[in-house]
């Protein structure tokens, strides 16, 4: 998940996006959004680092490398209910 503003560990967020919902084989899928369902997670840890993304960038025979690293920082949540 994306790193979440303004949330503490514990507390509970609704997500009300969402596009597709599959409850026991039958799938809905929204146009854009799925009328009515929202998911309800716990926020386990407000901010998390990502793993380290390295982006190398090179013009063959053109003496030109450039090098550059990018660590995203997510929120780390478990999802406790879909409603649909």
């Amino acid at each position: 998940m994306h790193h979440i503003k303004d949330v503490e560990a514990g507390k509970t967020v609704e997500f009300d996006k969402v596009l597709l919902v599959d409850a026991d084989g039958a799938v809905k899928v929204g146009a854009p959004t799925v009328e009515g369902a929202k998911v309800v997670v716990e926020v386990v840890n407000p901010l998390v680092k990502g793993d380290k993304v390295i982006v190398f960038k090179m013009k063959r025979r053109k003496d030109s490398r450039k090098r550059n690293g990018h660590r995203e920082q997510f929120t780390q949540v478990e999802v406790k209910q879909v409603i649909a």
